[in-house]
């Protein structure tokens, strides 16, 4: 059965080239159902993971986590495949989404997990994740073709791609974008649009905000935080082996079996997990350069919020 929307106002349309929120549509939800709600880069496979444990009670999971927890939107799956895995999970079912809660089905029934990161940090891990991405299978798999010559020119031998700006050189044009959020989510409007959205949200029940750096600085206390919202009990002697399997270093060495890549659309499994800190944006950015960004980002989203995505990671 379908979900509703809050009433009858209809979900915002989220498309990317390789996006669209318009098969959360045809979701079927059932009752405990956990939607995992971030931006690339921010802490969705950790998430997964951390869903994926308490789920199971075991760090051996029975198939691959992106099989497991299948991405909603991701239009490499052909939908009728990725609703009839779904379909057939007798576990309790926790999925992935990339679209802010205005734009999937809200259902009482299900919560909604959403994991903020600072959005400078959340942008370096982009930029190097961009690098890591094979262009020509994702094409493939999303049916886009490639980029066309341009009209009248001859053909002439491929030639290399343009090497990439610089990270600083990107990270400040990243920082400067006012792309619309609804077909760039990974743009600084499209990270605000989201965290603001859910920020709006965080009293109801059923919506709960996790930040990265809490994660980092206390991963047993937000496992069992979340246990609790979730209302899964677990076995006191199984909780350090869980935690354990959820830090960083222990998903990096499971790379081949954690990292969101069924359809082989990434270059490099490991390279997926690169650092796992936070402070690397702004590390990059001067001190003009970080009042600039500070202010254009104060002015967007309200002022509770900016601090609480912004406070400075622990020590450690």
């Amino acid at each position: 059965m379908p979900g509703d929307h809050g009433g009858s106002v209809p979900p915002v349309r989220y498309r990317s080239p390789d996006e669209d929120s318009a098969r959360w549509l045809d979701f079927a939800f059932r009752p405990g159902d956990i939607v995992i709600s971030t931006r690339s880069k921010s802490g969705t496979t950790w998430m997964q993971m951390i869903c994926a444990l308490l789920v199971f009670h075991t760090p051996d999971l029975p198939a691959p986590l992106a099989a497991l927890s299948p991405w909603v939107d991701w239009l490499a799956e052909p939908a009728d495949d990725m609703f009839a895995r779904l379909a057939a999970q007798r576990h309790r079912r926790f999925v992935k989404t990339h679209t802010p809660l205005d734009g999937v089905v809200l259902d009482p029934r299900a919560t909604y997990v959403v994991v903020a990161r600072h959005p400078l940090d959340m942008a370096v891990s982009l930029y190097h994740q961009s690098a890591n991405i094979d262009r020509d299978r994702l094409r493939e798999l999303t049916g886009r073709p490639a980029p066309a010559p341009s009209p009248g020119s001859s053909p002439e031998p491929a030639r290399p791609p343009r090497p990439r700006p610089a990270l600083r050189e990107w990270l400040l044009s990243w920082a400067a974008s006012r792309a619309d959020p609804r077909e760039e989510m990974d743009s600084l409007p499209g990270v605000v649009c989201h965290l603001s959205d859910a920020w709006a949200r965080r009293d109801e029940p059923n919506v709960v905000l996790v930040h990265y750096d809490d994660l980092s600085a206390d991963l047993a206390g937000q496992m069992r935080r979340l246990a609790d919202v979730l209302r899964i009990e677990v076995p006191d002697r199984t909780w350090p082996a869980l935690v354990e399997a959820a830090t960083f270093d222990h998903m990096r060495a499971r790379a081949d079996e954690l990292t969101p890549n069924p359809a082989g659309v990434l270059k490099d499994n490991a390279a997926f997990f690169r650092r796992g800190r936070s402070g690397a944006g702004r590390e990059v950015l001067g001190e003009d350069e970080w009042a600039t960004y500070r202010a254009r980002t104060r002015a967007m989203v309200p002022a509770d919020l900016w601090e609480w995505l912004h406070r400075e990671p622990a020590a450690g």
